[in-house]
């Protein structure tokens, strides 16, 4: 897998690449301090997923991001930042980025980049736990283009909101084993893996435009 790293403190960037590259699957095709760099470098070297941080100075990795994406609709970019403000999450889900995730969780970055990688998207689980309240702030997502019955969308509506299949169970007077049904009919109707996964999905098409 080939990596590009953007980070604006030249000491991160280039920890950053000698930690990953200790993992024999992944190279660090180059690494770059600035919004401006990732827009030339991902143009040049292609590579397969762009790590980036959010908050530099001129071009911020929001920015870079979309001009990325502008040149290429598939390019899988995974931010890795210390901010995790609500204004940035809810850019990152709308722009389509494949992940956000906070340095401080140090061991889950390869893991998440090489997830991003497999085509998966990665929150990390302070970012998840803000989605509600996010959510709230933008419009009701909306779920036309998937054939859900009206039964299937109250339920992952309920699991995007955190509840347990017991909660949603009492909540919608069905059995436990009925809830679980549902939700692995709605995992395979939406290709997705796990609760995580639908959750990020659901508040995912609240920011598309």
């Amino acid at each position: 897998m080939r990596l590009l790293v953007i980070d604006d403190d030249r000491l991160v960037s280039a920890s950053l690449k000698t930690i990953l590259e200790a993992d024999p699957e992944i190279e660090v095709v180059g690494t770059g301090n600035s919004g401006q760099q990732a827009v030339e470098l991902y143009l040049r070297y292609k590579p397969d997923v762009l790590l980036m941080d959010i908050r530099m100075d001129g071009m911020t990795g929001i920015e870079a991001a979309e001009e990325i994406l502008s040149h290429d609709k598939n390019a899988r970019v995974l931010f890795l930042t210390t901010f995790s403000d609500d204004e940035y999450i809810a850019r990152a889900f709308k722009i389509g980025a494949k992940g956000y995730i906070l340095k401080q969780n140090f061991n889950s970055i390869a893991p998440s980049v090489k997830a991003v990688f497999m085509g998966q998207r990665v929150f990390g689980d302070e970012i998840v736990k803000k989605l509600p309240a996010i959510s709230a702030k933008s419009k009701k997502p909306a779920f036309s283009d998937y054939d859900l019955s009206g039964k299937e969308m109250e339920i992952m509506t309920k699991v995007a909101e955190g509840f347990s299949n017991r909660e949603i169970s009492e909540q919608l007077y069905l059995s436990e084993g009925t809830v679980r049904n549902y939700i692995s009919i709605i995992l395979e109707k939406l290709n997705l893996r796990d609760r995580t996964q639908l959750a990020v999905f659901y508040y995912r098409r609240g920011y598309k435009e």
